[in-house]
């Protein structure tokens, strides 16, 4: 079974989740977008292994305490080719500065099979919020970055950014997964599929 634990991390809230195998307790931790020493703290209490950093995409919020992490538990960093640019200058305009963050040590891509213990993630491509945007899915569950949110969707303003393809890809990669998956959102609370398509307002233009 996967064990899921959900940290709230830095000025813009973001949802950084440790995501672990019961049986034999590794894992992986997605978008670890700040408060490295508090991720850090929940992983040594549910005394995890640590597998793989994974980014679902590379704006500054989701990626600040990877070098921390890496420097911690000695384990690849995972990101999209498509957002390596943005990965190298991640303050999307607003004027932040961030510590250069390690390189990463594999690019990811839809088809990519992301395993710790006897669990594991496949990576499908949902770019719009950013070229590269990935979301991670497994049985009854989507780890979907910014690109789907409760009642909203990701931004499209930002380098990279295209209302458009995100719609696409909520319309053709999130929409058709079972309506009972439980969406796990960058920012903001847990929803599910079938609620989003039911009330989320930005749903009525999947259809142009």
């Amino acid at each position: 079974m996967i064990n899921l634990e959900t940290i709230t991390v830095g000025m813009f809230a973001t949802n950084c989740y440790i995501v672990s195998c019961t049986a034999t307790k590794e894992a992986i931790v997605i978008d670890p977008g700040a408060d490295a020493k508090k991720i850090m703290a929940r992983i040594e209490k549910e005394q995890l292994t640590i597998r793989a950093i994974v980014n679902t995409h590379g704006h500054i919020d989701h990626i600040s305490a990877n070098g921390k992490l890496q420097d911690e538990y000695r384990v690849p960093i995972l990101l999209s080719k498509l957002d390596l640019g943005l990965y190298h200058n991640p303050g999307f305009g607003l004027g932040l500065v961030l510590k250069k963050q390690p390189d990463p040590d594999r690019l990811i891509k839809e088809g990519d099979i992301i395993k710790f213990g006897e669990q594991a993630l496949a990576v499908i491509d949902t770019p719009g919020h950013t070229e590269g945007g990935v979301s991670l899915v497994s049985s009854g569950l989507v780890f979907c970055g910014d690109t789907l949110f409760a009642g909203s969707i990701g931004r499209t303003d930002l380098a990279g950014g295209s209302y458009q393809t995100l719609l696409k890809s909520i319309k053709y990669k999130l929409m058709i997964l079972p309506p009972d998956t439980l969406v796990y959102c960058g920012h903001g609370p847990i929803t599910t599929i079938g609620a989003e398509a039911q009330t989320n307002p930005f749903m009525t233009g999947l259809d142009s």
